[in-house]
């Protein structure tokens, strides 16, 4: 298999750190706005049969991409850019007749007059309408498969078929016990994505109802993690989950709860308070006159980068699939989890323990796509594919999945 990786950054350059163990990978174009991102990425590889390569390419540019895929003779684009990038490398794979993966989807747009109760443009909505050109193409596009959404689809889907025989409620639960030595407000993955789901109003899906809203940080619950991390209040955000999930799993109500913390709530809050949470663009002044700039892009500038945090950053990260409903007529309650210690990630890795957990999840995925045993054509998320496999390799990777019984 030979595949483009657009986004050198901290998920991107965990990316390669995982695939460079595995022996499905014939050769990785990691391509990056800022080739030296890019370079650095591979050079930090033992790469002695030279299957990793760097390129500079634009996400934004549909032409470029399209012409790295053919040029590079690649199977698949693995897109670990920023939500605003996903529908140009989208439609570039589509064009270049090439498979896509992805780990967040198109960005939403919150309904124009009632926000908090309505679904405007829903996360996906972009990618799903055009799920007929992927099945006339005979290309898969596997949507939403990182770790959150991701594997969090995988545990949905594995819990369905092996676990219940009726589904009440699917609740992706996360929470981590993670603190960054020096800084005050230092996020562990991107705070251009973490801004846009956080503030955005979150999705709850309920059947016979539907997808709507609710207000963002609505419904807090203290949710007790595994391994170590106890109690996190957790508050509804958007997320994918919610809106792929109901696609091909039945339950009654699907919700995503983050545990953020009411310190990190509070500087969001006030992040949108000022309007630095905008991708607007405005005009300030600069050394060779006005410039036109995004206050959330300088929010992101001001900020650490959080792939570089690991050495500083201490504790686990914890992601799963709370479940409830019955199984042979008696009531269940699971909860599907996996937990990423940082220490661990840094020392086999190098990557800090967010960026390392969501990268691992597409290279699993890709390495089954490779082996042909996920397969289709059109828009998918990962639950429409098999779990076992996926939770077998997983494991085999050397970071086992967990489940708890709750009742």
């Amino acid at each position: 298999m030979r595949v483009l990786l657009v986004g050198a950054g901290g998920v991107g350059t965990a990316v390669t750190r995982i695939a460079a163990r595995r022996g499905f990978l014939d050769h990785m174009v990691v391509g990056d706005y800022d080739l030296t991102r890019a370079e650095a990425a591979v050079a930090a590889l033992t790469d002695a049969e030279g299957r990793f390569s760097a390129l500079r390419l634009d996400a934004s540019d549909e032409e470029a991409v399209r012409d790295a895929l053919l040029s590079q003779r690649c199977d698949v684009l693995l897109n670990a850019t920023d939500p605003r990038f996903v529908m140009p490398l989208f439609r570039a794979a589509l064009a270049a007749g090439t498979h896509y993966l992805d780990m967040a989807m198109s960005l939403s747009v919150p309904h124009a007059t009632t926000p908090y109760e309505r679904c405007g443009v829903k996360l996906g909505d972009e990618q799903f309408a055009r799920a007929e050109d992927w099945r006339g193409a005979d290309r898969l596009a596997l949507v939403g498969m990182g770790v959150e959404p991701g594997l969090s689809d995988v545990f949905a889907r594995y819990a369905a078929d092996e676990l219940f025989d009726d589904i009440e409620e699917l609740g992706v639960r996360d929470g981590a016990n993670l603190t960054v030595e020096g800084y005050d407000f230092a996020p562990s993955f991107s705070i251009w994505t973490t801004i846009e789901e956080c503030l955005n109003p979150p999705v709850v899906y309920e059947k016979g109802r539907g997808w709507f809203t609710t207000a963002p940080f609505s419904e807090p619950e203290v949710f007790d993690f595994p391994e170590g991390i106890g109690p996190v209040e957790c508050v509804n955000v958007e997320h994918e989950e919610v809106l792929l999930m109901p696609r091909w799993v039945d339950a009654r109500r699907v919700t995503f709860k983050y545990g953020l913390g009411d310190d990190f709530i509070a500087k969001l809050k006030t992040l949108h308070a000022l309007g630095l949470d905008s991708t607007a663009k405005v005009t300030v002044p600069g050394a060779d006159g006005p410039v036109q700039v995004s206050p959330r892009d300088v929010v992101a500038a001001c900020l650490p980068d959080p792939a570089s945090l690991g050495d500083r950053m201490t504790g686990k990260t914890c992601a799963g699939t709370w479940v409830k409903g019955t199984k042979d007529g008696a009531p269940r309650e699971v909860y599907l989890y996996h937990v990423v210690d940082n220490e661990w990630s840094m020392r086999e890795y190098g990557s800090q323990a967010v960026v390392w957990q969501t990268a691992i999840n597409p290279v699993i995925a890709l390495e089954l796509i490779a082996a042909g045993t996920w397969k289709g054509s059109g828009v998918l998320g990962p639950e429409a594919l098999p779990p076992r496999p996926f939770l077998d390799l997983l494991t085999e990777y050397g970071s086992p999945w967990g489940l708890r019984e709750e009742r």
